[in-house]
C-alpha cells in the first residue's frame, strides 16, 4: 500500500453538545487482561468543555418544557439502537473493562431495560393534587404539585459498569428533560462514547448531552460550576464525599462503596438450600472479579451449618471458570489494572498473616486473581472492614441470628445484604436491624433492579439511583395554587 493509500486512524471522538469532535489531546485505553492497546480517545480542551456546559445551560429550560411523549420516544429509540448494536457494545465493554463477555451481554440488556423504564416513567411522572380546604383559610383552593427539572446534570460514572451506570444517569435525565454532561471513568470511556453515537441518532436537541473524557482537574471544575446544579456520582467513597464537600449547595446524588454480607440462618438447612446458597454466593461474589459495589464480600454462617456449608462454598468457588474474558465460558476475568490486583493480593496476604485461613485461591498473575475464600479473619483486617472490590469471600461463623446481624453491621458501608432464611419474621427482623439500603431474602444482592430505589446508608451514599428514584432526585416540587375552585 502506498503512502497515499494509508488510512489514518482517528481517535474516538468526544461529544460536545451532541456533536462529535476531536480533542485537545488523546487518552489511550488498554485492555485490562493483556495490556494491549484498545483505542485512543479524544480528550476535549477547555474551550470545548465550556461549550458543552454552556449548551446544556442554554437548552435546559426548553428541554424541560417539551412534551413528555417526545422524550419518551427518544428513550425508546435509544433502547432500540442499543439492541441493534448489542454485540458491538458488549465487545467494547469487555475490551476496555475486562468484564467477561457473558456479563457484558447482560449489561447491554440491562441498559436497554433502563432506557425503556425511563421512557415509561417519562409519561408517568405527573405530580399530584392537594386539597387546601382542610383548613378554613384554604376554602376554594387547590394545589397542583408538579415535578420540575432542577437543571443540567453532571453525570460522573465508574469503570465497573461502563454502559449501564452511565445509562442510570443519562436515561432519567432525558426523561425529566434535564441536559446531561457525562464524565466517564478514565479507564473505560469507550462505551460511553459509543453511547454518545447512539444518543446523537435519537432526535435529542443540541445541548441535551455531551460525553467528556476528562482528567480529575477538569472534573473538579465541573463539580463547582453553578450551571450544573445536579451531580450524580457513582464510585469510590473518598471521591464521592469530596465532591459533596466541594458542592454543598448542589443536589448531589452519591452511590458509593459496598461491603455486602450474605447471612445463612439455621433454618436454611436442607442440602438443596445449602447448594443454592453456595452457588449464588460464589458466583455473585466473583462474577466481575468482585468489582461491583453489591458483590458479596462477607459470608456469615450459623455454626450449625458451617461444617456442611463451607466445603460446598469452596467447591463452588473453585468451579468458577477464570481466564480470557472474551471466552464465553469464562465467569471471572481480570481486575481493572495491575495496581488494583496488587492491592487485593496484599490484603489477602495481610489477612493470612493476621491469622486468617486461606481455603482456596488468592494467586495473582498480572491483573488476574484466582477467586479466594478466607476464614477466621480478624475483624480489623482490610478484607473484612473495607470494600475489597476484588474476588475475595471472607467466611465467619456465629452462634445466633442476632449475632449475625450485629456482625453484618460491623463495617462503615451499608449498601445491601442477602439473608438466607425461610422465616418471614426473620426477614423483617433483618430489614429492621441491618443498616443497609436493601435486604434480599433467600438470595444475594446480584443486580440493580432498574425500577427500584437503589442506594445505601452510612458510607454507601446519599441518594437513590433506579430510574424513577433518579428522576425524583433530578427534579423538585413546584406548587401551583388555584383559587375559587369548586372542590
Amino acid at each position: 500500500m502506498s503512502d497515499a493509500d494509508t488510512i489514518e486512524v482517528q481517535p474516538r471522538p468526544c461529544w460536545i453538545a451532541g456533536h462529535a469532535e476531536q480533542g485537545e489531546h488523546t487518552l489511550t485505553v488498554y485492555h485490562p487482561y493483556d495490556g494491549t492497546e484498545v483505542a485512543d480517545v479524544a480528550v476535549p480542551g477547555a474551550e470545548q468543555v465550556e461549550r458543552a456546559v454552556a449548551a446544556a445551560a442554554a437548552t435546559a429550560r426548553s428541554f424541560a418544557a417539551g412534551p413528555a411523549h417526545v422524550r419518551a420516544t427518544a428513550l425508546h429509540r435509544i433502547a432500540d439502537l442499543i439492541t441493534e448494536r448489542a454485540e458491538e457494545v458488549a465487545e467494547t465493554i469487555t475490551a476496555e473493562n475486562g468484564k467477561p463477555l457473558r456479563w457484558a451481554d447482560v449489561e447491554v440488556r440491562r441498559a436497554v431495560s433502563t432506557f425503556r423504564f425511563a421512557a415509561e416513567e417519562a409519561r408517568r411522572l405527573v405530580g399530584d393534587l392537594q386539597r387546601l380546604d382542610t383548613d378554613a383559610a384554604g376554602d376554594g383552593r387547590l394545589a397542583v404539585v408538579r415535578r420540575r427539572s432542577r437543571g443540567p446534570v453532571l453525570a460522573i460514572a465508574p469503570f465497573n459498569f461502563p454502559l449501564n451506570l452511565v445509562a442510570h444517569k443519562v436515561a432519567p435525565a432525558i426523561a425529566v428533560g434535564a441536559p446531561v454532561v457525562v464524565k466517564p471513568a478514565s479507564a473505560t470511556p469507550l462505551t460511553a462514547l459509543l453511547l454518545g453515537e447512539i444518543l446523537a441518532e435519537a432526535g435529542l436537541p443540541d445541548g441535551a448531552f455531551s460525553v467528556l473524557p476528562l482528567g480529575g482537574d477538569r472534573m473538579r471544575a465541573l463539580v463547582v460550576d453553578p450551571r450544573l446544579p445536579v451531580i450524580s456520582f457513582t464510585g469510590s467513597t473518598s471521591v464521592g464525599w469530596s465532591i459533596a464537600d466541594a458542592a454543598p449547595r448542589k443536589q448531589v446524588v452519591l452511590e458509593l462503596g459496598g461491603n455486602s454480607a450474605a447471612i445463612l440462618c439455621p433454618d436454611w438447612n436442607s442440602d438443596a438450600d445449602l447448594a443454592r446458597a453456595a452457588e449464588r454466593i460464589a458466583l455473585f461474589g466473583n462474577y466481575q472479579a468482585g468489582q461491583s459495589c453489591i458483590a458479596v464480600q462477607r459470608v456469615i454462617v450459623h455454626r450449625s451449618l458451617a461444617d456442611r456449608f463451607v466445603p460446598r462454598l469452596v467447591a463452588a468457588v473453585q468451579a468458577l471458570r477464570t481466564g480470557d474474558p472474551h471466552d464465553p465460558e469464562v465467569e471471572v476475568g481480570p481486575l481493572i489494572d495491575e495496581a488494583a490486583a496488587a492491592r487485593v493480593e496484599k490484603w489477602i496476604s495481610e489477612a493470612v498473616s493476621a491469622g486468617g485461613v486461606l481455603l482456596t485461591g488468592g494467586e495473582r498473575v498480572g491483573t488476574s486473581i484466582r477467586p479466594a475464600v478466607l476464614r477466621d479473619v480478624p475483624s480489623s483486617a482490610s478484607v473484612v472492614r473495607q470494600e475489597v472490590f476484588g474476588p475475595v469471600l471472607v467466611v465467619s461463623v456465629v452462634d445466633s441470628v442476632p449475632a449475625a446481624f450485629t456482625e453484618a453491621n460491623a463495617t462503615d458501608y451499608g449498601l445491601q445484604a442477602g439473608v438466607f432464611t425461610h422465616d418471614v419474621a426473620t426477614a423483617f427482623q433483618a430489614a429492621a436491624t441491618i443498616d443497609v439500603g436493601g435486604v434480599v431474602i433467600g438470595d444475594v444482592p446480584s443486580y440493580r433492579a432498574d425500577q427500584m430505589p437503589y442506594g445505601g446508608v452510612k458510607d454507601s451514599g446519599t441518594g437513590r439511583e433506579g430510574v424513577r428514584s433518579a428522576m425524583l432526585e433530578y427534579t423538585q416540587d413546584q406548587v401551583l395554587v388555584l383559587t375559587n375552585v369548586a372542590l
